[in-house]
């Protein structure tokens, strides 16, 4: 009985130790994606990379359009070309077709490359931002509210106006 005693007293002071432990822990939340979209270094990075898709796209529509002007000039001409003339043509289209595909490809792929280089030190950036000033501020978790990234309810404290001012931005 004394022993049934002890170990209930250990079990309401561990669970009393506990909930004190979990009542302390502070949580807080921010939208790294507005958070990010809104630092000067996303902007210019957009910008850089606004300016490489251009400059990919007007490449391959250099080859869709030479690919075109061909295929009328063959079509039009295929009434009076030999089979083998037509064939010739109708081979070296599809060539033609499979470059600019690989071209496409290939432009995708720098693109994306091409991003992820860009974005990276800024979304480190401000992740070492967020650290920053919840470690000061003493917060335990810090939520991401950006839509879709699963949270539900944002009561707690919202520290983008303070990771903002960690970064310099004045919006």
């Amino acid at each position: 009985m004394k022993q049934m005693k002890k170990l209930i007293a250990i079990a309401v002071l561990f669970f009393g130790v506990v909930s004190l432990t979990n009542a302390q822990t502070k949580v807080a939340h921010i939208n790294t994606q507005q958070l990010i979209s809104a630092m000067p270094e996303m902007k210019n990075a957009k910008a850089e990379f606004d300016k490489l898709q251009q400059s990919l796209g007007a490449d391959i529509q250099a080859s869709v359009t030479e690919y075109r002007n061909k295929l009328t000039q063959y079509t039009n001409e295929a009434p009076t070309k030999t089979d083998a003339e037509n064939d010739s043509r109708k081979k070296e289209l599809a060539e033609l077709e499979g470059r600019i595909q690989e071209a496409q490809t290939a432009a995708q792929k720098t693109a994306e490359q091409k991003y992820i280089d860009l974005t990276k030190p800024i979304q480190e950036k401000a992740l070492a931002a967020i650290q920053k000033v919840a470690r000061a501020q003493g917060y335990a978790y810090v939520l991401d509210e950006t839509p879709g990234s699963g949270l539900l309810l944002a009561d707690g404290t919202n520290l983008m106006s303070a990771v903002k001012k960690e970064l310099g931005i004045t919006q």
